[in-house]
């Protein structure tokens, strides 16, 4: 496609969605979870063709030589797609963010003056690899009153194109406005350069993927960012820790699914428990092909370990790798965090409750964990039924994002002739 034509398709499908944004704003709580019902059973009906065309798009993926972890976040199994649609109807049981009050204040005068949840409006989504992205977001924005705009990667293309034209039609025939979930569905690089310059109809813009996209996208937008950061995640083992939970914490964190961003990348291990606790844990990575690499005093203790250089105590790997380091107190484990860490999901394993909350409290990141896996920071696990990402944002929104924080508030101001004096 030409350059003109590109941009002429985005402006299409931006406008339409933006009128959608309007109707769909004004569905009330029923409407709108009947929409939701709908799409899921659209998709439940619709399983076969959602792995056929994934199919596709994975074969197509390793032909590219594109990384596992890549790959694995592409591939849409039984269990992922059953999972995708038992989100949806996890988001048709939560309350209705819109419309509720959130303060409620009269003055001396009867002036009455409320704060209420209302929709962003226009939301764009650009994203890589997850085509389960598609339906979350599209979920959670239809739940929140917002149209959504949609630009996946080229590695998804098929699997973005079933998923949106399932969405669409089954949640246009349950009521939904045209247009609500609209697929930018060509893979031509310069629909995100044209995308992400219409600020006068995407209230939100939520780029979602590897951090060169990221940042180009943060250099370029004139629409307002909320960016899912890297994952750059620790697990901190203290002195005083259960090594068996230490053990099945940590492994979990890192082995569960390793190409997510909420994966535990370094592990940080008190000196006082490492030899005790470092020989069977580096026992269990080898075991699940884990790669280790480690400090000088790791190495002492293992033995067969890759010498871990400053640049891994900064590499989110994507894969089934992890860097251990050696500190000598739970104050250098959280400087070592503040100082290397995305500000995404930290975790602290110990029984001393008063070194847990020093650690809760004082480690800056959007979610922080004691005893529990990295892993858990997630829309399922967090009852939210889905996400549209993990926010390391401090404004507007932070960690894990549902439907209510794809919202904005409005005063509602109601007196009897009230003038300014």
């Amino acid at each position: 496609m030409e350059e003109n034509e590109i941009k002429q398709l985005v402006v299409k499908k931006v406008s339409a969605a933006k009128i959608a944004s309007q109707k769909l704003g004004l569905m009330n709580f029923k409407q709108k979870n009947a929409v939701l019902l709908a799409i899921a059973a659209g998709l439940e009906k619709n399983i076969k063709e959602i792995m056929f065309h994934n199919d596709i798009d994975v074969e197509s993926a390793k032909d590219a030589g594109l990384d596992d972890a890549l790959i694995d976040r592409l591939k849409l199994t039984e269990k992922r797609i059953a999972d995708m649609i038992e989100g949806v109807r996890s988001i048709v049981k939560q309350e209705d963010p819109i419309g509720e009050i959130i303060e409620n204040r009269t003055l001396s005068d009867n002036l009455n003056i409320q704060k209420v949840r209302v929709p962003l409006g226009t939301i764009a989504m650009i994203y890589e690899s997850r085509p389960n992205v598609t339906v979350d977001a599209s979920a959670l924005c239809i739940k929140s009153g917002n149209a959504i705009v949609l630009r996946g990667g080229s590695e998804a293309i098929n699997s973005n194109k079933i998923l949106a034209n399932i969405i669409s039609s089954s949640g246009e025939s349950a009521g939904m406005p045209a247009g609500a979930v609209t697929l930018i569905d060509t893979v031509d690089r310069n629909a995100i350069s044209e995308l992400i310059k219409l600020d006068k109809l995407i209230d939100l813009l939520i780029p979602r993927g590897g951090e060169k996209m990221i940042d180009f996208i943060k250099q370029h937008s004139t629409i307002p960012i909320l960016s899912h950061g890297s994952g750059l995640c620790h697990t901190y083992i203290d002195k005083e820790a259960d090594i068996d939970m230490a053990i099945k914490v940590s492994v979990n964190a890192k082995c569960q699914r390793p190409g997510v961003c909420n994966a535990t990348e370094t592990v940080l291990v008190h000196r006082d428990i490492a030899g005790k606790i470092l020989p069977e844990l580096c026992k269990k990575y080898e075991m699940l092909g884990v790669e280790i690499r480690g400090c000088k005093l790791t190495k002492e203790i293992v033995g067969n370990v890759i010498d871990a250089t400053e640049e891994d105590w900064m590499t989110e790997y994507h894969s089934l790798i992890v860097s251990i380091k050696v500190v000598n107190s739970l104050e250098e484990a959280i400087m070592h965090i503040n100082r290397y860490g995305s500000a995404h999901s930290d975790s602290i394993i110990t029984n001393n409750k008063e070194r847990a909350e020093k650690f809760l409290r004082e480690v800056n990141s959007a979610a922080v964990f004691h005893n529990v896996s990295t892993r858990l920071h997630d829309g399922s696990v967090f009852g939210l039924g889905a996400e549209i990402g993990i926010s390391t944002n401090k404004l507007h929104a932070r960690g894990v994002m549902g439907a209510r924080e794809l919202t904005t508030t409005k005063f509602i101001v109601r007196g009897n002739g009230n003038i300014r004096k």
